[in-house]
């Protein structure tokens, strides 16, 4: 980690000194440029005054030459300054992140939280405190949408998930070119969802494709251009001729306007966000790649006709950044003289006939990089961690020294094997011991091997299975559901998924906790046997100490347990899973810290 952290602070203070002089630049060309103006505006009034007509329009020209450059040097210092702060803050965020304070991150995926999910819930996958917190790089809509799936609805193939993997492990190495390409999303303070985009890329706007139609609107321009020069050689009688045709024009473009207005305000829209979109593509096309999943990636980027997606990308840039000028009042008078707004259609409808049908697929590659390089963070920062390696031929769950990924400062690692048939794991354990904890620790790693990125564990190997848990279970008084019921409902989930002949990995945290302890034992019971005579893998959290005798019942079923210790009247805990039943409570002792006497008697 010592590694990695010098190379975010080594970045921070390259970008903080670029910051510096940049602020410097940017200083020292506004005070030039303010010379400039002063002594232009001083020298115009001087050649003026000595009537030096000639001279002072030579002596404008070369004051607005020079002006508008430093105008523009200006800007690009500007843009070269905000692009240098991004990346400051990129590092700054790095740094937050392995020193465990990641949780002050703003993106949180809290839109993402569904309660009714197999496990995504229970395993803080979303929302404050999350694993989309601790890991998310994604800008665009889309790629935070990717990143959600992945972390959600993983592949079922292991050839998919290895090439994923790959595909992280080289990303993981590209830490600049990640951190440019997140700057470029972070340029633009809004990233809107692109589905009015795509749907306006796909509907086809026959009358503008019409090539008798483009024809005859880009030639009645044409005519009243040359009507009006000859108009002002001659004005009598051709005026009456000018006036005629610039109002044929002003009720064309009155035709269908409000319609035609609705489509160029669409493109306009989304004019910043495309920008983002062509430099990220820009940088997509530039780099290369050696992982088959991210070659094939970027072999996608052309159109039918094999032009690439950012010079496509670049075109409807500059299309669209035409078009943004129709809220200036001095595009009124263009417009009706050379029909810009036919014009604009025409070119817009010529792009989607090349590349609209593109431009899902283009942006989705862009956020499956972002998603991507989001695992990648985790393979960068933590290149201790291991890359599972997964098997085919049973269900199996091992794992050597590993720990919670969000306690990475503060977590105790654990061994965990099991395999079929040996599929159920009881754990046992006082209050606070860490019996929850283990169970997130088992399920929040697999999601992330899924994923296709680096576990918290020295060691990891894993098949694929369905995840399901029962850990956070709450009533509903809108839909008049208890806490009891409500888990039934859950676990109603998990046997069902059994039934239907689904390998599942399942964790259930104190089952049946909302009834009395001689139904939860039963009822617990009952349960377990059942799941032990399928093909699965589980941990059950649990305090009923006497379900530990189902393991001499089963070979199918194994005893774990956590323990605690007291020293200077004061409870501890060292986090350790040790194997067989636990023998120790604890109870009594917190309620007495809470101030609650009793006798046992």
């Amino acid at each position: 980690m010592k590694k990695t952290e010098g190379k975010y602070n080594e970045l921070k203070e390259k970008y903080q000194s670029l910051i510096v002089k940049q602020t410097h630049n940017i200083n020292l060309i506004s005070n030039i440029r303010l010379i400039v103006f002063l002594i232009g505006a001083v020298l115009g009034i001087y050649l003026i005054v000595k009537k030096n007509y000639g001279l002072f329009v030579f002596g404008l020209v070369l004051f607005l030459v020079l002006f508008i450059s430093l105008i523009l040097l200006h800007e690009y210092y500007f843009n070269k300054k905000k692009y240098s702060i991004i990346l400051h803050k990129i590092n700054e965020d790095s740094l937050k992140r392995i020193h465990g304070k990641w949780n002050t991150f703003t993106d949180d995926g809290e839109e993402f939280i569904d309660n009714n999910h197999n496990y995504s819930q229970d395993l803080d996958i979303f929302g404050k405190g999350s694993l989309f917190q601790f890991i998310n790089t994604s800008i665009t809509y889309l790629g935070r949408l990717k990143l959600r799936d992945l972390l959600i609805s993983p592949p079922r193939s292991i050839e998919e998930i290895s090439d994923r993997q790959e595909a992280v492990i080289e990303l993981a190495q590209k830490l600049d070119w990640r951190q440019k390409y997140m700057a470029e999303g972070l340029l633009e303070s809004t990233m809107h969802n692109p589905e009015a985009l795509f749907s306006w890329a796909n509907r086809i706007e026959r009358f503008y494709r019409n090539p008798l139609v483009i024809f005859i609107f880009r030639f009645i321009p044409i005519i009243t251009i040359v009507i009006g020069i000859l108009t002002f050689i001659n004005p009598e009688p051709k005026y009456y001729s000018l006036i005629a045709a610039l109002l044929i024009q002003f009720v064309v473009l009155k035709i269908n306007s409000r319609k035609r207005g609705e489509i160029l305000e669409v493109a306009s829209k989304y004019l910043e966000n495309v920008k983002v979109y062509y430099k990220m593509l820009s940088l997509l096309e530039k780099e290369k790649y050696s992982s088959r999943y991210l070659q094939g990636l970027k072999n996608r980027l052309k159109n039918d006709k094999g032009q690439t997606a950012c010079e496509q990308v670049r075109k409807l840039v500059k299309i669209v950044d035409a078009i943004s000028n129709r809220h200036n009042q001095l595009y009124i008078p263009f417009n009706i003289v050379f029909l810009l707004d036919y014009q604009f259609m025409f070119a817009l409808e010529r792009w989607k006939g090349e590349s609209g049908s593109n431009l899902r697929d283009w942006l989705n590659i862009i956020g499956e990089f972002e998603a991507l390089s989001s695992l990648a963070v985790l393979r960068h920062d933590y290149p201790e961690w291991a890359m599972p390696e997964f098997l085919k031929d049973k269900p199996i769950f091992t794992a050597e020294e590993m720990g919670h990924p969000l306690l990475i400062n503060s977590c105790v690692a654990n061994n965990l094997k099991f395999e079929f048939p040996e599929s159920i794991l009881l754990i046992t354990g006082s209050n606070m011991s860490g019996k929850s904890t283990l169970l997130r620790t088992a399920g929040i790693n697999l999601v992330l091997a899924y994923a296709g990125t680096a576990v918290h564990a020295k060691m990891f190997k894993c098949s694929i299975m369905d995840i399901y848990t029962c850990m956070r279970v709450n009533d509903n008084l809108e839909k008049n559901i208890s806490s009891f019921y409500a888990e039934l409902l859950r676990i109603k989930i998990i046997v069902k998924a059994v039934e239907e002949g689904k390998i599942i990995f399942f964790l259930l945290d104190e089952i049946f906790k909302g009834t009395n302890s001689i139904d939860r034992h039963t009822g617990a019971k009952a349960l377990i046997k059942k799941l032990s005579k399928e093909k699965l893998l589980g941990l059950i959290s649990t305090h009923d100490l006497e379900l530990g005798d189902l393991a001499k019942e089963s070979n199918k079923i194994k005893n774990y347990h956590f323990q605690e210790y007291y020293e200077n009247d004061k409870i501890c805990f060292d986090y350790k899973l040790r194997p067989g039943i636990s023998q120790t409570r604890n109870a009594a002792f917190l309620m007495k810290m809470a101030g609650i006497e009793f006798s046992e008697e």
